[in-house]
Protein backbone atom coordinates (compact mmCIF):
# COMPACT_ATOMS: atom_id res chain seq x y z
CA UNK A 1 0.00 0.00 0.00
CA UNK A 2 2.82 2.38 0.89
CA UNK A 3 4.59 1.72 -2.41
CA UNK A 4 1.41 2.33 -4.38
CA UNK A 5 0.83 5.57 -2.55
CA UNK A 6 4.37 6.74 -3.34
CA UNK A 7 3.82 5.96 -6.99
CA UNK A 8 0.58 7.92 -6.89
CA UNK A 9 2.32 10.95 -5.39
CA UNK A 10 5.14 10.73 -7.93
CA UNK A 11 2.62 10.62 -10.77
CA UNK A 12 0.98 13.74 -9.34
CA UNK A 13 4.39 15.41 -9.27
CA UNK A 14 4.92 14.65 -12.97
CA UNK A 15 1.40 15.86 -13.80
CA UNK A 16 1.87 19.13 -11.90
CA UNK A 17 5.22 19.72 -13.59
CA UNK A 18 3.69 19.27 -17.02
CA UNK A 19 0.79 21.53 -16.06
CA UNK A 20 3.11 24.28 -14.90
CA UNK A 21 5.35 24.05 -17.95
CA UNK A 22 2.38 24.67 -20.21
CA UNK A 23 1.22 27.75 -18.32
CA UNK A 24 2.40 31.28 -18.87
CA UNK A 25 5.14 32.55 -16.61
CA UNK A 26 3.11 35.16 -14.76
CA UNK A 27 0.52 34.06 -12.24
CA UNK A 28 -0.76 37.55 -11.48
CA UNK A 29 -1.87 38.97 -14.82
CA UNK A 30 -5.43 40.24 -14.67
CA UNK A 31 -7.53 41.99 -17.25
CA UNK A 32 -8.19 45.60 -16.24
CA UNK A 33 -9.68 48.58 -18.07
CA UNK A 34 -10.48 52.11 -16.89
CA UNK A 35 -13.35 54.41 -17.79
CA UNK A 36 -14.13 58.08 -17.10
CA UNK A 37 -17.83 58.99 -17.33
CA UNK A 38 -19.23 62.53 -17.06
CA UNK A 39 -22.92 63.30 -17.55
CA UNK A 40 -24.66 66.60 -18.21
CA UNK A 41 -28.30 67.47 -18.82
CA UNK A 42 -28.26 66.26 -22.44
CA UNK A 43 -26.02 63.24 -22.47
CA UNK A 44 -22.95 61.39 -21.28
CA UNK A 45 -19.29 61.53 -22.29
CA UNK A 46 -17.17 58.41 -21.90
CA UNK A 47 -13.47 57.69 -22.18
CA UNK A 48 -12.45 54.04 -21.87
CA UNK A 49 -8.85 52.83 -21.80
CA UNK A 50 -8.10 49.22 -22.76
CA UNK A 51 -4.84 47.32 -22.87
CA UNK A 52 -3.89 46.85 -26.52
CA UNK A 53 -4.30 43.07 -26.27
CA UNK A 54 -7.84 43.40 -24.92
CA UNK A 55 -8.80 46.03 -27.50
CA UNK A 56 -7.96 43.64 -30.32
CA UNK A 57 -10.65 41.25 -29.07
CA UNK A 58 -13.42 43.86 -28.90
CA UNK A 59 -16.07 45.13 -31.24
CA UNK A 60 -15.60 48.72 -30.13
CA UNK A 61 -18.87 49.88 -31.68
CA UNK A 62 -20.72 47.83 -29.06
CA UNK A 63 -18.26 48.34 -26.22
CA UNK A 64 -20.79 50.06 -23.95
CA UNK A 65 -24.50 50.84 -24.00
CA UNK A 66 -26.16 53.73 -22.21
CA UNK A 67 -29.80 54.28 -21.26
CA UNK A 68 -31.79 56.85 -19.29
CA UNK A 69 -35.26 56.44 -17.90
CA UNK A 70 -35.50 53.09 -19.68
CA UNK A 71 -34.84 54.65 -23.09
CA UNK A 72 -31.80 53.81 -25.20
CA UNK A 73 -29.22 56.55 -25.75
CA UNK A 74 -27.70 57.02 -29.18
CA UNK A 75 -23.93 56.80 -29.05
CA UNK A 76 -21.10 57.89 -31.29
CA UNK A 77 -17.62 56.51 -30.71
CA UNK A 78 -14.59 58.41 -31.93
CA UNK A 79 -11.35 56.93 -33.19
CA UNK A 80 -9.22 54.96 -30.76
CA UNK A 81 -6.02 56.74 -29.74
CA UNK A 82 -2.87 55.23 -28.29
CA UNK A 83 -1.97 55.90 -24.65
CA UNK A 84 1.46 56.15 -23.05
CA UNK A 85 1.13 52.70 -21.45
CA UNK A 86 0.67 50.89 -24.78
CA UNK A 87 -3.11 50.94 -24.49
CA UNK A 88 -5.98 52.31 -26.52
CA UNK A 89 -8.35 55.08 -25.41
CA UNK A 90 -11.86 55.09 -26.88
CA UNK A 91 -13.95 58.28 -26.66
CA UNK A 92 -17.73 58.34 -26.96
CA UNK A 93 -20.71 60.69 -26.67
CA UNK A 94 -24.18 59.39 -25.84
CA UNK A 95 -27.25 61.58 -26.40
CA UNK A 96 -30.27 60.60 -24.38
CA UNK A 97 -33.99 61.48 -24.15
CA UNK A 98 -34.93 64.16 -21.63
CA UNK A 99 -35.32 62.69 -18.18
CA UNK A 100 -34.62 63.48 -14.54
CA UNK A 101 -33.16 60.06 -13.81
CA UNK A 102 -29.53 58.92 -13.84
CA UNK A 103 -27.72 57.44 -16.83
CA UNK A 104 -27.25 53.68 -16.72
CA UNK A 105 -23.98 52.54 -18.28
CA UNK A 106 -23.54 48.88 -19.16
CA UNK A 107 -20.07 47.59 -19.97
CA UNK A 108 -21.11 45.19 -22.74
CA UNK A 109 -17.48 44.40 -23.56
CA UNK A 110 -17.08 42.38 -20.34
CA UNK A 111 -18.70 39.37 -22.02
CA UNK A 112 -16.06 39.46 -24.78
CA UNK A 113 -13.03 39.48 -22.47
CA UNK A 114 -11.66 37.03 -19.91
CA UNK A 115 -13.94 36.10 -17.03
CA UNK A 116 -11.74 37.83 -14.46
CA UNK A 117 -11.60 41.17 -16.31
CA UNK A 118 -12.33 44.23 -14.16
CA UNK A 119 -13.49 47.63 -15.36
CA UNK A 120 -12.84 50.54 -13.02
CA UNK A 121 -15.52 53.14 -13.70
CA UNK A 122 -14.87 56.69 -12.52
CA UNK A 123 -17.65 59.29 -12.30
CA UNK A 124 -18.19 62.49 -10.28
CA UNK A 125 -21.09 60.83 -8.47
CA UNK A 126 -18.96 57.84 -7.38
CA UNK A 127 -16.68 55.07 -8.61
CA UNK A 128 -17.49 51.43 -9.17
CA UNK A 129 -15.75 48.17 -10.09
CA UNK A 130 -17.56 46.30 -12.85
CA UNK A 131 -17.19 42.63 -13.75
CA UNK A 132 -19.12 40.08 -15.77
CA UNK A 133 -21.76 39.46 -13.10
CA UNK A 134 -22.02 43.19 -12.29
CA UNK A 135 -21.68 44.96 -15.67
CA UNK A 136 -23.59 48.22 -15.07
CA UNK A 137 -23.61 51.30 -12.86
CA UNK A 138 -25.39 54.65 -12.64
CA UNK A 139 -24.03 58.10 -13.45
CA UNK A 140 -25.86 61.17 -12.23
CA UNK A 141 -25.58 64.53 -14.03
CA UNK A 142 -23.15 66.65 -12.07
CA UNK A 143 -25.37 69.72 -11.88
CA UNK A 144 -28.40 68.07 -10.30
CA UNK A 145 -29.31 67.61 -6.66
CA UNK A 146 -29.09 63.85 -7.15
CA UNK A 147 -25.33 63.98 -7.51
CA UNK A 148 -24.65 63.16 -3.87
CA UNK A 149 -27.36 60.55 -3.48
CA UNK A 150 -25.66 57.41 -4.84
CA UNK A 151 -22.25 57.98 -3.27
CA UNK A 152 -22.72 55.58 -0.36
CA UNK A 153 -24.14 52.83 -2.55
CA UNK A 154 -21.41 53.28 -5.16
CA UNK A 155 -18.75 53.23 -2.45
CA UNK A 156 -20.12 49.96 -1.11
CA UNK A 157 -20.14 48.45 -4.60
CA UNK A 158 -16.62 49.65 -5.21
CA UNK A 159 -15.41 48.24 -1.89
CA UNK A 160 -16.99 44.87 -2.65
CA UNK A 161 -15.41 44.91 -6.10
CA UNK A 162 -11.91 45.36 -4.66
CA UNK A 163 -12.61 42.74 -1.97
CA UNK A 164 -13.68 40.27 -4.65
CA UNK A 165 -10.65 41.15 -6.76
CA UNK A 166 -8.34 40.38 -3.82
CA UNK A 167 -10.17 37.13 -3.10
CA UNK A 168 -9.94 35.96 -6.70
CA UNK A 169 -6.33 37.10 -6.92
CA UNK A 170 -5.17 34.81 -4.09
CA UNK A 171 -7.39 31.89 -5.16
CA UNK A 172 -5.82 32.02 -8.64
CA UNK A 173 -2.36 32.98 -7.34
CA UNK A 174 -1.11 29.42 -7.40
CA UNK A 175 2.46 30.35 -6.54
CA UNK A 176 1.46 32.08 -3.28
CA UNK A 177 -0.66 29.09 -2.27
CA UNK A 178 2.09 26.59 -3.12
CA UNK A 179 4.50 28.65 -0.99
CA UNK A 180 2.19 28.45 2.03
CA UNK A 181 1.49 24.78 1.38
CA UNK A 182 5.21 24.04 1.40
CA UNK A 183 5.64 25.82 4.73
CA UNK A 184 3.02 23.74 6.55
CA UNK A 185 4.37 20.38 5.35
CA UNK A 186 6.95 20.41 8.15
CA UNK A 187 5.66 19.14 11.47
CA UNK A 188 4.89 21.86 13.99
CA UNK A 189 2.53 22.97 16.72
CA UNK A 190 -0.49 25.14 16.06
CA UNK A 191 1.36 28.09 17.60
CA UNK A 192 4.21 27.68 15.12
CA UNK A 193 1.80 27.48 12.18
CA UNK A 194 -0.03 30.60 13.32
CA UNK A 195 3.29 32.43 13.63
CA UNK A 196 4.21 31.42 10.07
CA UNK A 197 0.91 32.61 8.62
CA UNK A 198 0.89 35.82 10.68
CA UNK A 199 4.44 36.72 9.61
CA UNK A 200 3.53 36.17 5.96
CA UNK A 201 0.37 38.26 6.31
CA UNK A 202 2.09 41.19 8.04
CA UNK A 203 4.99 41.18 5.58
CA UNK A 204 3.00 41.11 2.38
CA UNK A 205 0.59 43.74 3.74
CA UNK A 206 3.55 46.10 4.23
CA UNK A 207 4.93 45.80 0.71
CA UNK A 208 1.45 45.75 -0.82
CA UNK A 209 0.88 49.18 0.72
CA UNK A 210 4.34 50.47 -0.21
CA UNK A 211 3.96 49.52 -3.86
CA UNK A 212 0.31 50.55 -4.22
CA UNK A 213 0.97 53.98 -2.71
CA UNK A 214 3.81 54.46 -5.17
CA UNK A 215 6.62 54.72 -2.60
CA UNK A 216 8.68 51.90 -4.10
CA UNK A 217 7.86 49.49 -6.90
CA UNK A 218 10.42 46.90 -8.02
CA UNK A 219 10.21 45.52 -11.53
CA UNK A 220 8.06 42.41 -12.06
CA UNK A 221 11.11 40.96 -13.85
CA UNK A 222 12.73 40.78 -10.42
CA UNK A 223 9.70 40.08 -8.24
CA UNK A 224 8.18 37.19 -10.20
CA UNK A 225 11.38 35.06 -10.40
CA UNK A 226 12.10 35.90 -6.74
CA UNK A 227 8.67 34.56 -5.72
CA UNK A 228 9.42 31.36 -7.64
CA UNK A 229 12.81 31.03 -5.92
CA UNK A 230 11.16 31.42 -2.51
CA UNK A 231 8.92 28.46 -3.34
CA UNK A 232 11.85 26.32 -4.46
CA UNK A 233 13.76 27.28 -1.31
CA UNK A 234 10.93 26.22 0.99
CA UNK A 235 10.59 22.85 -0.78
CA UNK A 236 14.31 22.16 -0.45
CA UNK A 237 14.52 23.37 3.17
CA UNK A 238 11.79 20.91 4.11
CA UNK A 239 14.39 18.17 3.73
CA UNK A 240 16.73 19.93 6.17
CA UNK A 241 14.47 20.99 9.06
CA UNK A 242 12.55 18.77 11.44
CA UNK A 243 10.20 21.33 12.97
CA UNK A 244 8.31 24.45 11.97
CA UNK A 245 9.39 26.19 15.17
CA UNK A 246 10.99 29.54 14.36
CA UNK A 247 10.25 29.24 10.68
CA UNK A 248 8.42 32.55 10.68
CA UNK A 249 11.89 34.10 10.36
CA UNK A 250 12.04 33.09 6.71
CA UNK A 251 8.33 33.62 6.12
CA UNK A 252 8.56 37.33 6.87
CA UNK A 253 11.26 38.34 4.32
CA UNK A 254 9.69 36.08 1.68
CA UNK A 255 6.31 37.61 2.49
CA UNK A 256 7.75 41.03 1.65
CA UNK A 257 8.58 39.74 -1.83
CA UNK A 258 5.15 38.17 -2.31
CA UNK A 259 3.53 41.47 -1.30
CA UNK A 260 5.05 43.17 -4.33
CA UNK A 261 3.48 40.42 -6.43
CA UNK A 262 0.06 41.13 -4.93
CA UNK A 263 0.52 44.84 -5.59
CA UNK A 264 0.75 44.26 -9.34
CA UNK A 265 -3.01 43.83 -9.52
CA UNK A 266 -3.75 47.21 -7.93
CA UNK A 267 -1.00 49.05 -9.82
CA UNK A 268 -2.62 48.08 -13.10
CA UNK A 269 -5.74 50.01 -12.11
CA UNK A 270 -3.99 53.41 -11.88
CA UNK A 271 -6.48 54.56 -9.26
CA UNK A 272 -6.82 58.17 -8.10
CA UNK A 273 -5.02 58.83 -4.82
CA UNK A 274 -8.33 59.47 -3.08
CA UNK A 275 -9.44 55.89 -3.85
CA UNK A 276 -6.23 54.18 -2.74
CA UNK A 277 -6.93 53.75 1.02
CA UNK A 278 -10.29 52.07 0.44
CA UNK A 279 -8.99 49.97 -2.47
CA UNK A 280 -5.90 48.89 -0.54
CA UNK A 281 -7.84 47.94 2.59
CA UNK A 282 -10.60 45.97 0.87
CA UNK A 283 -8.27 44.30 -1.65
CA UNK A 284 -5.98 43.19 1.18
CA UNK A 285 -8.98 41.96 3.15
CA UNK A 286 -10.00 39.87 0.15
CA UNK A 287 -6.49 38.42 -0.13
CA UNK A 288 -6.45 37.52 3.56
CA UNK A 289 -9.93 35.95 3.42
CA UNK A 290 -8.90 33.76 0.50
CA UNK A 291 -5.65 32.84 2.21
CA UNK A 292 -7.39 31.83 5.44
CA UNK A 293 -9.97 29.84 3.50
CA UNK A 294 -7.27 27.88 1.69
CA UNK A 295 -5.28 27.25 4.87
CA UNK A 296 -8.42 26.10 6.69
CA UNK A 297 -8.80 23.45 3.99
CA UNK A 298 -5.11 22.55 3.63
CA UNK A 299 -4.02 22.23 7.24
CA UNK A 300 -6.49 19.51 8.32
CA UNK A 301 -5.61 17.48 5.20
CA UNK A 302 -1.87 17.80 5.85
CA UNK A 303 -2.26 16.92 9.52
CA UNK A 304 -4.41 13.91 8.62
CA UNK A 305 -1.85 12.58 6.13
CA UNK A 306 1.02 13.20 8.53
CA UNK A 307 -0.59 10.98 11.17
CA UNK A 308 -0.83 8.06 8.76
CA UNK A 309 2.27 5.89 9.10
CA UNK A 310 2.25 4.98 5.42
CA UNK A 311 2.66 8.56 4.26
CA UNK A 312 3.90 10.58 7.23
CA UNK A 313 7.60 10.79 6.34
CA UNK A 314 8.06 9.73 2.74
CA UNK A 315 4.81 11.30 1.65
CA UNK A 316 5.80 14.68 3.07
CA UNK A 317 9.18 14.41 1.32
CA UNK A 318 7.52 13.68 -2.00
CA UNK A 319 5.18 16.65 -1.56
CA UNK A 320 8.13 18.86 -0.60
CA UNK A 321 9.94 17.71 -3.74
CA UNK A 322 6.85 18.66 -5.73
CA UNK A 323 6.89 22.15 -4.17
CA UNK A 324 10.59 22.59 -5.00
CA UNK A 325 9.98 21.37 -8.54
CA UNK A 326 7.12 23.82 -9.04
CA UNK A 327 9.24 26.70 -7.82
CA UNK A 328 12.07 25.70 -10.14
CA UNK A 329 9.77 25.41 -13.15
CA UNK A 330 8.21 28.80 -12.43
CA UNK A 331 11.63 30.39 -11.97
CA UNK A 332 12.95 29.15 -15.31
CA UNK A 333 9.74 30.11 -17.14
CA UNK A 334 9.69 33.62 -15.68
CA UNK A 335 13.35 34.32 -16.32
CA UNK A 336 13.01 33.14 -19.92
CA UNK A 337 9.90 35.27 -20.50
CA UNK A 338 11.34 38.49 -19.00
Amino acid sequence: MEQNFRRFLLSLLVLFSFFLLTRTASAHAIGVSNGDYVADADGLDAKIIFARGDAKELALANAITVSRGGAHCEGTLGDATQTEADGLAVHGRFTCPKSDGPFVVEASFLTELSFGHRHIAHAPSGDDVLFRNHPSFSVTPTKTALAKQPETKDSMRSAFGFFRMGLEHILTGYDHLVFLFGLVLVRGRVRSMLAIITAFTVAHSITLAIATLGWYTPSPRIVEPAIALSIAYVGIENFLVKSAKGRFRITFPFGLIHGFGFAGALRELELPKSDLPMALATFNLGVESGQLLCMALLLPAVWFLRERTAVSLRGMKVLSAAVACMGGVWFVARVMSS
